[in-house]
């Protein structure tokens, strides 16, 4: 747990120093006493103080190891684990390079800290580790039990043996219940150069559920550690692995009226006219619209028309003959409405179409026959047409910039795809799509998040919509610690000026007057720690991860 936390290897020794746990390099040298180091181990076990060494060379405590110059260690932090007057062993981790002395360097507070912790832990539940039910290895399960996230232990043959209260609380089962059912969990994507925090499927008895979690090994078991933040909205597969395969993310109200009228217009051969805000995804509503119909075998063909120039426009669109016009192709070109044969031509942007082009549109849409520029035969077309536009039809008609013809003949079925701020629910869902989306697509690991972040981002307005959100989660991907979650100290400045409702659990005594955000969780995490005395419950109050706590406590000199 240590060396996952920390992202360092950790060694256990006992008090006649004998290594009795490690992890990398020293996991396979277990029962031996240390080749190196044997001095530093020594010094703590005798002044029972933690130590720190950042230079082997220079340090009095290796001052006599005959091994000194050939020493890989780059730094060393020590802890002596207490009972009473009596120190039984040391905890430590190890830096190997200079990116690792430099983060123990930098963190030596913090990191002994947790360190401290974790003894902590180990020696309150040492006495009575013997009266423990589960089979898995005692101290193990002591430790996992006073974690805040969830853990499942299982055994060489994936069998769940034991799960601590986050994780039993999460998938809603008792522990009898887990003891009794045959779990099974697997990843949604089967790769092995992902790495760290995935999505994966639990499946016991006849429930499965999504989590986000990533294995370890320990004691031959296997651990599976649930990412802190869990979105409840996605728990059931059924729900958002669907809506995913059917290419409309969304459960609100208006989004579920939206697809059924999907499924009802989805066969028809009619024009559809889509109309909604800019990023709100029109786009992904044509796709599922094809997808949907009897036409989904055939061509999907997109074009932009506000993206192209007129002239260009009207050739990709209808196509020319060899020699039409200087520049044109010797073979000539049959154009996407040709192209779209049998399937669907999707017209986005289609407001910003030129008013020529809107004649010769009109036509084709009233014939179901296209005339290629320099030819003087028409060619008939199968063709459903759908269009999407951001702007106001009856003020373009009114100023003579839209025919009015066109778009009664365009807007047969019509579809108003509402602004992200206006779906209520759907925020979370997005983030966990493109969560995974977009590490996947960079090729981290899932990275999960607070759910500060969580009700910064559902409480904003979102005025650039679903494109907006999608481009704010692959930034806070790009930047996030490999093993950290996405917390709010990782969001653009714009969002500390969104207010969010907070659950009031706990009556606070707090003045903020005109504090800013920073100092009011200054604050707030201070009267905490003064009131409670535990780090643990402090985190479980303030609805943050144990790590999220001790990096604010460090950001904010506590």
């Amino acid at each position: 747990m240590l060396a996952s936390v920390l992202k360092l290897d950790a060694e256990v020794v006992d008090e006649n120093l004998v290594r009795v746990a490690g992890t990398g390099r020293y996991s396979r040298c277990l029962g031996e006493k240390p080749h190196t180091g044997s001095g530093i181990f020594q010094h703590i076990l005798e002044t029972h103080q933690e130590k720190v060494v950042d230079s082997a060379a220079q340090d009095p405590v290796c001052a006599d190891c005959p091994n000194k110059s050939d020493c890989q260690e780059t730094a060393f932090l020590g802890v002596p684990i207490m009972v009473a007057e009596r120190c039984i062993g040391v905890i430590s981790i190890v830096a190997f390079d200079e990116a690792s002395r430099t983060r123990i360097k930098e963190n030596v507070a913090l990191f002994s800290d947790y360190i401290r912790h974790i003894s902590q832990i180990f020696v309150a539940k040492i006495a009575d580790s013997r009266h423990a039910k589960s089979p898995v290895d005692t101290v193990l399960v002591n430790l996992i039990e006073n974690m805040d996230q969830g853990v499942l232990v299982l055994d060489k043959q994936n069998r769940v043996k034991f799960g601590n209260k986050p994780a039993l609380k999460h998938l809603e089962i008792t522990e009898d219940e887990l003891e009794h059912s045959q779990v099974d969990i697997r990843p949604i994507y089967l790769d092995n150069n992902l790495k760290g925090y995935q999505q994966h499927i639990i499946a016991f008895g006849k429930e499965e559920k999504l989590l986000v979690g990533q294995f370890h090994e320990a004691n031959n078991n296997q651990l599976f550690l649930m990412a802190f933040h869990q979105n409840k909205s996605t728990t059931t597969i059924s729900g958002h692995l669907q809506s995913r395969v059917d290419k409309v993310i969304g459960e609100s109200e208006k989004m579920r009226q939206l697809k059924v009228l999907l499924s009802r217009i989805s066969k028809s051969p009619s024009s559809v006219l889509i109309s909604g805000e800019s990023g709100t995804g029109k786009d992904v509503i044509a796709h599922a619209i094809h997808d949907l119909s009897d036409r989904a075998e055939h061509p999907f063909i997109a074009i932009n028309c506000a993206a192209i120039p007129e002239q260009l426009l009207e050739s990709e669109l209808f196509g020319y003959e060899k020699g039409a016009f200087t520049g044109a192709s010797a073979k000539g070109n049959k154009g996407l409405i040709q192209a779209a044969n049998k399937g669907t031509l999707f017209l986005d942007e289609i407001g910003d179409m030129p008013l020529k082009l809107q004649a010769k549109l009109l036509r084709v849409l009233e014939e179901r026959r296209v005339m290629s520029i320099g030819s003087n035969k028409s060619t008939y077309v199968d063709i459903r047409v759908i269009s999407a536009t951001n702007k106001n039809f009856p003020e373009l008609i009114a100023s003579n910039e839209f025919r009015e013809d066109l778009y009664y003949r365009l807007n047969v079925i019509p579809i108003h795809l509402p602004a992200l701020k206006d779906r209520h629910g759907d925020v979370e869902l997005f983030i966990q799509h493109f969560l995974e989306l977009h590490t996947r697509r960079i090729g981290v690991p899932y990275p999960g998040m607070t759910e500060t972040v969580m009700s910064r981002l559902k409480a904003y307005h979102w005025p650039g919509n679903i494109r907006e959100l999608s481009n704010l989660i692959e930034y806070l991907v790009n930047i996030v610690p490999e093993g950290d979650m996405i917390d709010e100290d990782l969001l653009p400045p714009y969002f500390t000026k969104v207010e969010v409702q907070t659950k009031a659990e706990t009556p606070s005594v707090l003045d903020t007057g005109n504090m800013s955000l920073e100092e009011m969780e200054r604050l707030k995490i201070e009267e905490c720690l003064g009131r409670l005395k535990n780090r643990n419950l402090v985190a479980q109050e303030l609805g943050i991860g144990i790590a999220t706590l001790y990096r604010k406590i460090k950001k904010y000199q506590l």
